[in-house]
């Protein structure tokens, strides 16, 4: 039989309007996930929400020599998830990216996550957030490398953009890696 859990990834203030790294549209993404929330809630599944959780001084700010501004600050308000995010005191929250050295865009990368799925005895995972071609992308190719079939629901994700076209690329790198494409209501 199979066991389904959400991963709604880096929802978080600083990739939403008025962020320090916002992601255009990306408040776009909270009505779906809130209704993906509710369903999981309703049905007694796994949430899991991970976030960026980073030192004042992580490697990929500008001012380090990165490729970002500040953001997700561990304990500042960016940090924060989306306002709007329906609260959910029974999910589990994953933070990354803690390590003062490392992207950690995979919700994988240096976190429990892939120990608490397998624990759960999770087989299928569906994953939603921000942003498309850097978090979202990274953790739905680990997924499928940890063995867990893999649903991106693409009117829950938004991307970056940094080069016209990245979102749609990372898309192409999602499926040729194993990953499902959805819509949400598909899974409400």
């Amino acid at each position: 039989m199979n066991k389904t859990a959400l991963i709604v990834v880096d929802a978080q203030r600083d990739f939403c309007a008025g962020g320090s790294l916002a992601v255009p549209d990306g408040d776009a993404v909270i009505p779906p996930i809130n209704a993906l929330i509710k369903k999981f809630q309703a049905d007694g599944k796994l949430i899991f929400l991970t976030r960026d959780w980073h030192p004042a001084d992580h490697s990929s700010f500008a001012d380090q020599g990165g490729l970002w501004p500040p953001h997700c600050v561990a304990g500042a308000t960016g940090a924060a998830f989306h306002p709007d995010l329906l609260a959910c005191p029974e999910a589990t929250v994953v933070s990354k990216a803690t390590e003062r050295e490392g992207d950690a865009y995979s919700g994988f990368d240096g976190t429990l996550l892939r120990a608490q799925l397998l624990a759960a005895e999770v087989t299928d995972v569906l994953i939603c957030g921000l942003a498309s071609d850097y978090c979202v992308k990274a953790t739905a190719i680990d997924a499928v490398k940890a063995g867990l079939a893999t649903t991106v629901l693409t009117d829950a994700i938004r991307g970056v953009d940094v080069q016209p076209g990245d979102s749609q690329l990372a898309l192409d790198e999602m499926k040729a890696a194993g990953v499902k494409l959805a819509l949400s209501d598909s899974f409400i």
